[in-house]
């Protein structure tokens, strides 16, 4: 079974919403592999306690879409590290001209 099975599955909409099959696929096919992972256990943590998931699959899987960006000051970023280099998916950058810090999807 591939990931969208399991997604298709876990979302299991009812009703009319059966429908956006096709489109959910597209949506889904159409992330990388991290993200769906992602956007897969964030849904099922939010099934898990209760909390809302859209009863739209399309919905559900583009509301839960985005990954959360980690991100640290120069300082924090050299305490933690002990060097200014780029390294395990951190990126240094200038967003405001002023101020470097670094940032991690």
């Amino acid at each position: 079974m591939d990931t969208f099975e399991h997604i298709w599955a876990l979302l299991n909409p009812q009703g009319e919403y059966k429908r956006r099959r096709q489109a959910c696929r597209r949506l889904w096919d159409g992330f990388p592999i991290e993200q769906q992972r992602h956007i897969y256990a964030v849904i099922s943590r939010r099934k898990t306690r209760g909390e809302f998931v859209n009863p739209n699959p399309y919905f559900a899987i583009e509301d839960n879409a985005e990954v959360p960006v980690e991100q640290l000051t120069f300082s924090e970023y050299y305490a933690r590290f002990g060097t200014t280099e780029e390294q395990g998916g951190w990126k240094m950058t200038n967003p405001t001209g002023n101020k470097v810090v670094y940032v991690k999807q």
